[in-house]
């Protein structure tokens, strides 16, 4: 899953990519409206944090931007603000979702997954594929039962893999979809990775190179 966070409070920034990096999310962050536009304009996110407070081209703005645009993105406001006259404005300039701060982060992270979900066909929590599962629920990974024990990013290659039904993805939608903004485009991490999924994974191997394509998994 790849995020957009944007609030110009750098600290507060920070520390919520951190921890939704630790739920095997991709995030890249930015500290003004201005910078989320550009990042928009040029990658593809499931779901955009921003802050409505944000000074010079506010977070409403960029939510305006978004929807003018039609982007897939799924947007959701934070403030402080937590009226409701202040929660309905900010649906109605065609934002998702909303959250007031302060915010327990398990209900971001889950108002987050469900965005997500709703930029491309519905998936259950759970899917499963010869034997692999992956939970987002629980995020746990097994294979015939067996917990795997896997990292962030080797759980998120694993999610993207499965998300795929059997079909190849790419290096550089694997890379788009589990790394960041500043992840080296010329780098073998995700060759890496998989190898070291394909460890975990044990055999028969269920996770195949696709010559020219790249990773697919299924028997």
């Amino acid at each position: 899953m790849r995020i957009l966070v944007a609030d110009d409070e750098r600290l507060y920034a920070d520390l919520l990519a951190a921890g939704l990096r630790r739920h095997a999310m991709a995030v890249d962050v930015c500290y003004d409206g201005e910078a989320a536009i550009e990042r928009l304009g040029v990658h593809r996110y499931d779901v955009a944090v921003l802050d409505r407070d944000m000074p010079g081209r506010t977070g409403d703005d960029v939510c305006r931007w978004v929807h003018e645009q039609r982007l897939e993105t799924r947007v959701l406001l934070l403030t402080a603000a937590g009226s409701v006259y202040d929660r309905v404005e900010g649906l109605r300039l065609g934002a998702d979702d909303y959250l007031t701060k302060p915010f327990a982060f398990a209900e971001l992270v889950a108002r987050m997954e469900a965005l997500a979900r709703r930029t491309a066909p519905a998936l259950p929590p759970a899917l499963e594929r010869d034997g692999v599962t992956v939970d987002l629920a629980t995020r746990t990974a097994t294979r015939d039962g067996r917990p795997l024990g896997l990292t962030a990013k080797e759980f998120g290659l694993l999610h993207a893999l499965l998300r795929a039904q059997g079909h190849a993805v790419t290096v550089e939608d694997l890379l788009e979809q589990v790394w960041d903004e500043h992840t080296d485009p010329f780098t073998n991490v995700v060759r890496v990775t998989v190898g070291n999924l394909r460890r975990k994974l044990g055999e028969p191997a269920v996770l195949h190179t696709v010559p020219r394509s790249g990773y697919r998994l299924g028997a």
